[in-house]
Formats: structure tokens, sequence, C-alpha cells
């Protein structure tokens, strides 16, 4: 009910909503009077009491209201009891009209009680003010059911994006730990300098990304990173040409967007590949980011190498659709011989 919602709202707007119903209803109390300024002065000697009946018959009118916002509405309109929902009206009015003959009868004296013409004159104010309520509820119960909506979507939307950022974060540090592993093997010299590089890189995974945005620099440097350590793993077994241009501090992106697209290419661009190279370019041209990469692959040895191949462009593409809707362009292109993914974004 409207009731429980304006409770559980903050106590200054609730004060301010309470505060605008009273200015109102005063307004609305108030409204013969300012429309007929000589109405006091009429030589009528029962124009006092009219106007004191007239005001007291309007706080029948401001029960009415809050009897159909607070009650009515959710126990006969939303349930679509329509025929039990006029019933009630009709014995709300029956009941006011015989308090307006009482209050009739106490303050005017010299005149007799009409019925119909009292019928006919409260009447059209009686129905009037129940739509008022059924309407002001119903339009009431729909904001604050849009609100409710709005807010469940966001949350979802960020529980979504934590679950495939999460998602996305142990694919790296799984691909990671492999290069590690081949380093130890092979005992190589640059373990010790790799893991130090693999510590930077868990802190940014955990300290900066739990932001919304970070800063494409940072972003980069991460990335840089990353690439350093897989040509670190491969050596000269596999040709990596980045160029990175116009970075700037001013601009943000979301973190760990970009990456899937460089682990895709390291997961499927080296192996039984005959000469293997991988392409990566980022450059920044009018707030529009572009960024390329290109490798090459054997379109016979493309199977699936480990279970969790392909989540992280499949999550990406999600995530784009979710927090770059209509401000990016994603194209993936695949000729048999060579996988090009081709990203541009605007950003603020």
């Amino acid at each position: 009910m409207e009731l429980i919602y304006r409770i559980n709202k903050p106590g200054n707007i609730r004060a301010t909503v309470i505060a605008m119903h009273c200015l109102a209803w005063l307004v609305i109390l108030l409204l013969p009077y300012l429309l007929s300024p000589t109405y006091s002065a009429n030589t009528d000697p029962n124009a006092q009491a009219f106007s004191i009946l007239n005001t007291l018959t309007a706080v029948f009118w401001v029960i009415t209201f809050y009897l159909t916002v607070f009650v009515f509405v959710e126990k006969f309109i939303y349930p679509k009891k329509y025929a039990l929902f006029s019933l009630v009206m009709l014995v709300l009015f029956a009941v006011i009209m015989c308090g307006h003959y009482f209050l009739y009868r106490s303050l005017i004296h010299s005149h007799p009680f009409d019925l119909v013409a009292c019928f006919e004159y409260r009447l059209p104010a009686f129905l009037l003010t129940a739509a008022s309520g059924v309407a002001y509820k119903m339009i009431i119960d729909r904001n604050h059911q849009e609100t409710v909506d709005h807010e469940k979507k966001e949350q979802n939307l960020k529980t979504e994006l934590s679950f495939l950022r999460s998602q996305i974060s142990p694919h790296f540090i799984f691909n990671i730990l492999h290069s590690m592993l081949a380093m130890a093997r092979s005992k190589n010299d640059q373990l010790e300098p790799t893991i130090l590089k693999l510590s930077g890189l868990m802190q940014y995974m955990l300290y900066e990304t739990g932001e919304e945005k970070v800063s494409l620099k940072d972003e980069l440097e991460y990335l840089q990173n990353y690439i350093e350590l897989q040509e670190q793993r491969f050596g000269n077994n596999v040709s990596i040409n980045v160029k990175m241009n116009n970075i700037s501090d001013e601009h943000e992106i979301e973190p760990m967007l970009l990456i899937p697209f460089v682990e895709n290419a390291f997961k499927h661009g080296v192996g039984m590949i005959e000469e293997p190279f991988i392409d990566i370019e980022l450059c920044l041209k009018k707030n529009i980011l572009h960024f390329d990469v290109v490798n090459k692959f054997n379109p016979l040895h493309n199977e699936v190498k480990d279970k969790t191949s392909g989540i992280g462009l499949s999550n990406v593409t999600r995530r784009l659709n979710l927090l770059y809707h209509g401000k990016h362009n994603l194209l993936i292109n695949n000729n048999g011989n060579l996988f090009h993914a081709s990203l541009q974004i605007t950003l603020n």
C-alpha cells in the first residue's frame, strides 16, 4: 500500500509529501471564498451558516479521497472487484449524505432540507473525489513500481557485469600461470621478474577493476604487461607487433574490456601454425578508441583447447552491449587463415 511506501521513504520526503497534500486541500477548501470574495457579505443571514456547512462537508471529500487511496483501490480495484467497489462507494455516499443532513439541520434552521437538490449538488463532487483518489493511487503505485523495476534492473546489471568480469579474470590468470609453468620448466631467468609483474597485474585486478571505470592509460599499461608476459613465454616463436598511439589520461574505460581479444589471439594464434604472428594496434581519434587484433591460425587445429575457451569473447561482447549500447562497433572476421577483431568505442 502507498501508506507503507511512504513510511519507508526518508523523513524529509515524507514531510514534503504531507505538506503538499495539506496545501492542496487548503486551496480546495478556500477556493469558493477566493472566487467569491463578497460571499461572506451576502445579505442572507444564513450565508455564514452555509459557508460553514460547505467547509465541514468538504471534510467528507478529504475522508473519501484517502479511503479510496489507502483502502478501496487496494481492496477492490486491483483485485477487479468492481461491483463490490461500487456497492462500498454507494454506502459511503449514503453515509456522507446522512452526515451532511445532520450538519444541515444543526446549522440551518430557516430553510428546509431539500434531498433532491442536495443529491444533485453533492454527487458530482463525490464522484470527482473518488475518481481523483483512484487516479492518484494508480499513478503513485505505477511510479513506485517503475522505480523498483529500475533499481532491480540496475542491480541485475551490476550482478551480471560482476559475474562476467569474474569469468574473465580467472581465465586470464589460468593462461599466465601456464606461461610461468613453461618458464619454470625451461629454467628461464625471467621467471622472477615475471612473478613480480604478475603480482602487479593481480594488484590491478583486485584493487582497480572494482571501479565502474578506470583510466584508459592504466588499462593499457595492464594490457601491455600481459603482452610482455606472453612475449617472455613464446620468445621468437611468435611475431608480436604492438602499436599504441595517442593515449591520454583524460579518458576512462570499463576495466578488463580489451584483454579478452588479446587472450583469444594468444590462445588460438600459436601452436601448430606456420610462421604465427599477432598484430595489436590501438589509437584514440576524437574520443573514439580504435582497437584491432589480428592473428594467424590453423583452421585444421582450431579445436577447443580447454573448457574455458571462448568465454572471453562471448563475455566481452555481452559487456559491450550492456555498457556501450549504441556507442560501439565490433566486427569479427574469420577468413580461414586470419582472425581479425576490430572494435571502436566512443569514450567520454
